[in-house]
């Protein structure tokens, strides 16, 4: 019998298919209309982070003349970067129809964005000044005919170019063999590019500080006689992947701060321009910066960097934001007494941002005051920028603990803010420990030791998100805080494999990455088809950030065809296709996108109708399960458990902001006559009821 044929789609498509639910979250009119703008920035956001590291390594793949089928789900490397940049460049076009229409419904709430050539007599007033104070000393301007070699542009920037048409005649000094003049501006990081006008007439108008720069070009090359001035807008996005050097003599610190540093001059991978630039501008570019057949060129709009959305001012108007919801307490876990004292009797799940993240800053303090508490053990990966979590760990190191802090320096794109940190928390004596080679550290957990009677009692957490209190207010995430002493005796042996990483534990509870989180998983499937083959009860719940490993989509393929009903809700990336006869009949597949990100990894399995719970640091990708630490926790107590059941279902039903993954990949909205269900609101008032009970 011939073993059917698998099939997946390919990881960079299944992203731009999420990145477009974000943006449909911008065109939907249910979320309020400030709101909409700000998706439209995350949706910016998001694909100059993918230019930068995920097409930047297709592009690796082709530069260094591979195929790539075999990573790639059974595409070239070749053929995928022309269908991504053909797929971002009807994504781009739609975003700009979405973006045009938010304006004109701004418009209708008396919120009017306008251009240079719609500036009144009073606005040009105040625009002027504005300009000779706050812009002006910022602006970085370069005269480019005459330089031997073009400046480097940063990936981070926007920048206008400049193209003058000189007068022929010009005497002195400013006399010019050409007529054409060019420069760039760039538009500088330190001034809001929101830039709020007086009100007129009881209407609120902004200009963005791109149309402000042009509004006052006559201001700038004042030394130039031209006839005509022009600007557009053009960016780079540069490959961002860290070439770390072999250097022995360098500390690990030194060796990723000089890989961050050179990631500024990184090849070129994306060029945007607005598609309104001149012909003759655009070439002398290209020319210039070497532009390649393997970058991605995209006609944009007039304005780049639209990431900046994220930040637009809320002018007051609250009504056109979502309600900001009170962060609830979890049910018999106050924040007042000793929460070590509570969770020595029970288990306590914390799911952020409906319930407050205070628990987590709590244990950490209180860890660092007790007297009987001799050492603390974290890991770290993100951080927010004036971390409360670090700020617990200096003061425990201040009292004479024990702290020891796994910081992973390798944090795509918070490098920098993580070397800052490991000076900070080595300078008041903290233990750190800097990564293991090739592989990085992901897991969320901590683990405290108290010192009880005549023996050392553990306490801990494990999370599925790091341990920001800034993203957890946006976030949502599952943490677990226990004193359950297996557990955490094994959590012990995690932070030693750290420090011994030629030493590889056996592991009864955790499922810990890499050396078990797949076969464990694996086996956890195989029980169920063991089960749905002989009659009985068979299910798999899954939800993730991101599903691309083939590995484990054969294995949900393998399970679906033996009878095991699969459920998945995946936020990002799925590779799986479901839904598919004699592949993936047994397999449903959502997608949630809305007020907060999607962030907590819970694997259900039915286990003949006694339920497997876990909670995990770890997505289903190659990278997750082999060449990352990752911790996995099993959830013993049973009212955790049931908790974690009710609140999946909760999300599966969502019917207002889900979207179905299919084979036709067009991320259509789940429509049934079942009662409205938006989860995320859903979940919150399930939180609320808890407390009543």
């Amino acid at each position: 019998m011939t073993k059917p044929q698998n099939e997946y789609v390919n990881r960079e498509i299944s992203w731009l298919h999420f990145n477009y639910r974000v943006l449909q979250e911008s065109a939907d009119k249910n979320v309020p209309l400030i709101e909409r703008l700000r998706f439209l920035g995350i949706f910016s956001n998001n694909l100059d982070e993918f230019f930068k590291v995920r097409y930047a390594t297709v592009k690796r793949i082709v530069e260094a003349g591979k195929s790539g089928k075999s990573v790639l789900g059974g595409e070239k490397a070749k053929d995928l970067l022309e269908e991504i940049t053909q797929v971002v460049i009807k994504q781009q076009s739609k975003s700009l129809e979405i973006l045009k229409k938010i304006e004109a419904e701004l418009a209708t709430e008396n919120i009017h964005i306008i251009d240079e050539t719609e500036v009144s007599e009073k606005q040009a007033e105040f625009i002027k000044d504005y300009f000779l104070r706050e812009v002006n000393p910022e602006l970085i301007i370069i005269i480019l005919n005459n330089l031997a070699q073009f400046p480097t542009l940063k990936d981070t920037a926007a920048y206008l170019a400049v193209k003058m048409v000189l007068r022929k005649e010009q005497g002195g000094f400013l006399k010019r063999k050409t007529e054409m003049q060019y420069a760039l501006i760039e538009i500088p990081k330190g001034v809001d590019r929101f830039v709020e006008l007086p009100k007129e007439d009881g209407k609120n108008f902004i200009i963005i500080l791109d149309d402000l720069i042009r509004f006052c070009l006559d201001d700038i090359f004042t030394m130039f006689d031209y006839e005509e001035i022009s600007a557009h807008m053009i960016k780079i996005t540069r490959d961002a992947e860290l070439d770390i050097d072999n250097d022995l003599s360098k500390s690990f610190i030194e060796k990723i701060s000089s890989s961050v540093e050179h990631r500024k001059i990184g090849d070129p991978v994306r060029f945007v321009y607005d598609k309104k630039i001149r012909i003759d501008t655009l070439r002398f570019l290209k020319e210039k910066m070497n532009i390649e057949e393997t970058d991605s060129v995209i006609p944009g709009g007039r304005y780049h960097n639209r990431r900046d959305y994220m930040g637009f001012p809320s002018l007051g108007r609250t009504d056109l934001l979502y309600d900001k919801i009170t962060p609830l307490p979890v049910k018999g876990l106050g924040l007042e007494g000793s929460i070590l004292e509570k969770i020595a009797q029970k288990d306590f799940l914390i799911y952020t941002p409906y319930h407050t993240y205070s628990y987590v800053i709590k244990f950490l303090k209180e860890a660092a005051l007790d007297p009987f508490v001799k050492s603390i053990q974290i890991t770290v990966y993100r951080l927010a920028s004036n971390s409360q979590v670090a700020a617990a760990l200096i003061n425990a190191a201040k009292n004479g603990k024990q702290v020891t802090v796994q910081i992973e320096l390798q944090a795509r794109f918070d490098e920098q803010a993580n070397i800052e940190y490991a000076n900070q928390l080595q300078e008041e004596g903290i233990k750190l420990i800097f990564g293991i080679p090739g592989l990085k550290v992901h897991s969320k957990i901590c683990l405290i030791e108290r010192i009880e009677g005549n023996s050392t009692k553990r306490y801990g957490f494990v999370s599925t998100g790091n341990f920001n209190e800034s993203t957890a207010k946006i976030y949502t995430d599952y943490t677990l805080f226990t004193a359950h002493d297996a557990i955490l005796k094994e959590l012990q042996k995690v932070f030693g494999f750290f420090e011994t990483t030629y030493k590889i534990n056996k592991y009864k509870h955790l499922i810990v990455s890499p050396h078990y989180t797949k076969n464990v998983f694996t086996k956890l499937i195989d029980n169920e088809i063991a089960n749905a083959i002989v009659g009985k009860e068979a299910f798999i719940k899954i939800k993730m950030n991101s599903f691309t490993s083939y590995k484990m989509v054969d294995k949900l393929y393998e399970a679906s065809r033996a009878g095991v009903k699969i459920q998945l809700i995946i936020r990002g990336i799925c590779c799986l296709i479901p839904g598919v006869e004699g592949m993936s009949e047994n397999i449903e597949a959502i997608s949630v996108v809305d007020k907060f990100l999607e962030h907590p990894r819970l694997f259900i399995f039915g286990n003949d109708g006694n339920p497997k719970v876990y909670i995990s640091s770890a997505d289903w990708m190659t990278r997750n399960l082999d060449y990352r630490v990752e911790v996995g926790c099993p959830i013993y107590d049973e009212d955790v458990k049931q908790e974690l059941l009710e609140t999946f279902e909760i999300s599966w039903n969502d019917n207002v902001k889900a979207r179905i993954f299919s084979s036709k990949q067009d991320n259509a909205y789940k429509d049934d006559d079942k009662p409205k269900v938006r989860s995320q609101f859903a979940l919150y008032d399930y939180y609320q009821k808890k407390l009543e009970e």
